[in-house]
């Protein structure tokens, strides 16, 4: 084909774009969570060891702040968990859409996280937990944490963003907390909160013997615990009880169904194991008591290589949702998809645990799909940029913007062609006819809306000027054609610059 042939078809499927609403320009993919897919939750930032806090019908998890770690020469360093020194937080109402509520920065000894860590004592926080209890007739919120394998440590706020603070400048569990001698890893904590109020906090792990235990001691390390809280929830009470769980190797958790408390918890991986007990895999326990005793009962997710390819460490959450049950877990995908190979970078995944009539567990089919989305998202409603279903290779921070939730983010590191989009916007028979958006640039761009995909039919565009900075924010708007009904909805960012085109802190549609 002549160079003359090629630059008039160039030219007319141009003209075409521009004639039926398509992008003239190819839009950024994914990094690992595929349209249509739930799994991962997110993937423009890694969230390891998830636990699940619902409250007033939205799910929060709360994560250790998995993050890369980088050689001299720019190439990915297997994780050593050196950067586990903030909680990450995400929260949702559907199941799909995904709100980003930035890290939580926690550890504070020897001024980590900059100097603002919370728990001035404390190195680390790994494996968080949280839950919701009212005192003196308001719900108060606690985030447990481990500084490392040698204590745990709690936080409290009044919501469940923060703002956070340490209620007693010390651990509330060590090694010397009565019962919790023979713990080998005191970490990875889940607390409860039963009906009547009460507060229970599951804790420890590991497999005594050091370098070569025994079989005895792979198949009972006797290093779980559990414990009651006192009313405060930054107390304990009495001696914590040991929990034989068979094969213990770490990750508590605590679920109750029709009155049985479920114990649960990763099976270690040495010694002999029997089938009812394979190595990596979630295992569980029953009793009539949150303290126990408990009995072995199977298990019921294998571990994240089993799906996803990548092993490593196995952990969970069960919680309800709306009269619904769900297992959050993590896996290696994100990191996978990146760079090949997880190197032990962990991302959050949910996928649906289904309790028999006799209350055992059915074994979790895992996958990408996960769960489906459990209501509309209202478009007419302000909603925060950094809330989406699926983005194409944006980042999140934290923002000035005035206004905002509890700890802000906005929509950052916008590129040409980069986009984020919301799944099941409602719009209704009548339809939007205005969009705005409230957005801070230092050189412009626009905001393309697209239905159903990224280069799907465009209901309006919304041009950003310059605002006078990336932190300078102003609410821009223009009129929206064709928005009506259901629709996943794609925002598609363009501009010319080479940097970041701007940033993105909410948006909302209208019917006037």
């Amino acid at each position: 084909m002549s160079k003359k042939c090629s630059v008039c078809l160039w030219v007319l499927a141009l003209l075409l774009s521009c004639l039926f609403g398509e992008s003239a320009f190819a839009a950024s993919t994914t990094n690992a969570k595929h349209v249509g897919n739930s799994n991962p939750l997110i993937d423009h930032h890694l969230g390891a060891d998830p636990f699940a806090l619902t409250y007033n019908g939205r799910v929060y998890i709360y994560m250790s702040s998995d993050d890369y770690e980088y050689n001299s020469n720019g190439t990915i360093k297997d994780n050593s968990f050196a950067n586990l020194n903030r909680v990450f937080v995400i929260s949702s109402a559907d199941m799909v859409n995904w709100t980003d509520h930035g890290a939580i920065p926690v550890a504070g000894a020897n001024g980590a996280n900059g100097g603002r860590g919370i728990a001035k004592w404390a190195g680390a926080s790994w494996a968080p937990s949280a839950a919701v209890k009212k005192i003196n007739g308001k719900d108060k919120f606690f985030l447990y944490f481990a500084n490392g394998g040698g204590g745990i440590g709690v936080l409290t706020a009044d919501s469940p963003t923060g703002p956070w603070t340490d209620p007693i400048g010390k651990a509330l569990v060590t090694p010397n907390t009565p019962g919790m001698s023979g713990v080998v890893w005191l970490f990875d904590p889940a607390v409860f909160v039963d009906d009547d109020g009460a507060g229970y906090l599951y804790a420890g792990g590991g497999v005594p013997g050091g370098s070569n235990p025994t079989q005895g001691q792979w198949a009972n390390p006797k290093t779980a615990r559990v414990m009651k809280l006192g009313p405060d929830m930054t107390s304990v009470v009495g001696s914590a009880s040991t929990i034989d769980a068979p094969f213990m190797f770490e990750d508590s958790g605590m679920h109750k169904y029709n009155g049985k408390y479920y114990y649960s918890y990763c099976i270690n991986f040495g010694g002999t194991h029997p089938a009812d007990k394979p190595p990596g895999e979630i295992g569980y326990m029953t009793s009539s008591s949150p303290m126990g005793p408990f009995t072995y009962r199977g298990h019921f997710l294998k571990n994240p290589g089993a799906f996803f390819g990548g092993g490593g460490n196995n952990h969970h959450a069960v919680f309800n949702l709306k009269n619904e049950w769900y297992v959050v877990y993590h896996a290696q995908t994100v990191s996978s998809a990146l760079f090949g190979a997880g190197k032990g970078y962990r991302s959050p995944h949910i996928n649906k645990p289904v309790h028999n009539a006799d209350g055992s567990l059915q074994e979790v089919a895992a996958n990408y799909a996960g769960v489906t989305q459990l209501s509309n998202l209202n478009p007419y409603n302000r909603v925060e940029a950094e809330t989406f279903a699926w983005n194409g290779r944006i980042l999140t921070e934290t923002s000035s913007a005035p206004g905002g939730p509890v700890n802000n983010q906005h929509v950052t590191n916008i590129h040409n062609g980069d986009w984020i989009a919301v799944g099941n916007a409602d719009f209704g028979s009548g339809g939007a006819r205005t969009f705005k958006a409230n957005v801070a640039s230092a050189g412009g761009g626009k905001i393309e809306v697209r239905l159903d995909s990224a280069s799907g039919k465009l209901a309006g565009t919304l041009n950003v000027p310059p605002t006078g900075g990336t932190q300078s924010w102003r609410e821009i708007e223009t009129a929206v054609t064709g928005a009506s009904g259901i629709h996943n909805v794609f925002f598609v960012f363009t501009g010319t610059g080479t940097g970041n085109l701007f940033n993105v802190d909410y948006w909302q549609f209208m019917q006037r």
